[in-house]
């Protein structure tokens, strides 16, 4: 009989959503109620197929192009894939984005509500849309000032832009628990359900503190 390999995609698969089960548990959550988004942004198409194979369905890109490049075949083949944009989205490609994606997660400015918003009346589809917030005041991170927030879903809600929850990516080697908390009070302060906060290093900890989707790369890939 042949060993047993510990690390395949279908086992790595496996133990990240055990993982998220039993955070979810300690918090007295169902697991249903987190989303498990797979990064699989500069992984080609070969390496997407086996979580697939192993059931994950819900997939998230960093860049319009790259996701334009290797999805609509993987999409053609297995339909019921969901695709989620989780980097930076430049106005200009607002359309592709909304013609590609499910959701996106970096809505950070008004004037990105409004390419998206014109987008999704052009098209007839309409993503999910967080707000991404710079939860750590970062300069050089993306995302909506804390301050900006209030502003900010005021205006998506005049657009009648649908606005899924808030996002934020917490300081690096620091305890991101604070960040995640911080992100859950604004949430609930405006009346938002959805949270996509936690990534490989740090997912457990977002769902003990209410995450809804979770952006995992490294634990499902392995590194690259």
């Amino acid at each position: 009989m042949l060993p047993i390999d510990p690390d395949t995609p279908a086992t790595r698969l496996a133990a990240t959503r055990d993982r998220i089960a039993r955070a979810a548990r300690l918090a007295d959550r169902p697991a249903s109620a987190v989303t498990l988004v797979a990064v699989s942004k500069t992984h080609p198409a070969d390496a997407i197929v086996p979580l697939i194979a192993a059931g994950q369905r819900v997939f998230g890109e960093n860049r319009v192009q790259e996701a334009e490049e290797k999805w609509p075949a993987l999409k053609e083949a297995t339909p019921d894939i969901a695709l989620h944009l989780v980097g930076q989205l430049q106005s200009n490609k607002a359309a592709q984005a909304v013609a590609l994606f499910d959701a996106i997660h970096a809505l950070d400015r008004p004037s990105l509500a409004d390419a998206l918003m014109r987008a999704i009346d052009a098209q007839g589809r309409a993503p999910a849309c967080f707000v991404q917030v710079n939860i750590g005041a970062e300069p050089q991170k993306g995302g909506c000032a804390i301050e900006g927030v209030p502003g900010l879903l005021d205006h998506c809600r005049a657009l009648g832009l649908p606005i899924a929850g808030l996002m934020c990516v917490p300081p690096l080697d620091v305890e991101p628990a604070p960040y995640f908390a911080l992100l859950a009070k604004l949430a609930r302060d405006h009346g938002l359900a959805g949270l996509s906060m936690g990534m490989s290093g740090d997912y457990e900890t977002a769902v003990m503190l209410g995450s809804t989707h979770v952006r995992v790369g490294t634990a499902l890939f392995g590194a690259r």
